[in-house]
Parts: C-alpha cells; structure tokens; sequence
C-alpha cells in the first residue's frame, strides 16, 4: 500500500505520495496552514484519497541529533494526526518519523539544479522536501 510524506512547517506541508508498489515518491501538494485542526483534516483527507497506510512525517532535528524547537512542533502535529485518526475510525494507519535533516537544502539544490525559477523554487520547496524525506524512507525499506 501507498505511503503519504510530509513535510510539516510553520507556514506550509508539503506533501508527497509512494506509488503503490511503494518504490517511488511523487510530490502532491503544498497546504498552506491555517490551523492544526483543519490541516491534519486535510491531510487525512489525501490519506484516504490515496489509500495510504502510513504517514511519514519529517523529524526535523538538529544537527547533532537533539530536538529542535521545530521538532516540538512536528510531533504536535502527528499527535494531532493519531488523535483524529482515532476518532474518525482510521485505525491500522501507522505514523512513521523520519530525519529530515538538510532535506530543505538537498531540494534546494534539485530545483537549482533543474534551472527552476527563484520565484517557483518558493512554492515547490516544501513539496519537494517531502519527496525527499518520503524516497529516505522508502529507500531504507
């Protein structure tokens, strides 16, 4: 089954989908955020959409491998994530971390890399990353 990546920042999630043997990452969307209830309820909404059956979200840590002040935040945003799933009888739906570090720079650097515009490169970062931190996991299973 489909597994949904997400890049979870303060203004934006940006969102990618495995294809279905769970071999590639594709970029979906970018949300822009509005409140934590409505944008895990969108989240869960492509998770259904795209019958995923695991969220990976990106652990954004610091360098040496502590918390970061984001990091709080991200987890904020999976509790969130469980706690709806449970209410909505999505049971069986597995939230995954994953390292996220320098996954913003190495997207960067693909867009950089691929001529894409300054103003452009803004709107895909996220999306971007989240492929990144999707294809790491994928890769390491």
């Amino acid at each position: 089954m489909r597994k949904i990546g997400l890049d979870v920042g303060d203004r934006t999630v940006g969102i990618a989908v495995s294809d279905p043997l769970g071999i590639t990452a594709q970029g979906v969307t970018t949300l822009d955020r509005v409140g934590i209830r409505k944008d895990t309820g969108k989240v869960l909404d492509l998770v259904r959409e795209y019958d995923c059956d695991g969220i990976v979200i990106g652990l954004p840590l610091n360098m040496n491998g502590t918390d970061s002040e984001q990091t709080g935040k991200v987890r904020e945003f999976g509790t969130m994530l469980e706690n709806k799933m449970r209410s909505t009888a999505m049971k069986g739906i597995e939230i995954i971390w994953q390292d996220e570090r320098l996954t913003t720079v190495q997207a960067e650097r693909v867009l950089v890399e691929a001529d894409v515009s300054r103003k452009k490169r803004k709107q895909v970062i996220d999306k971007q990353a989240a492929v990144l931190i999707l294809q790491s996991y994928l890769d390491s299973h």
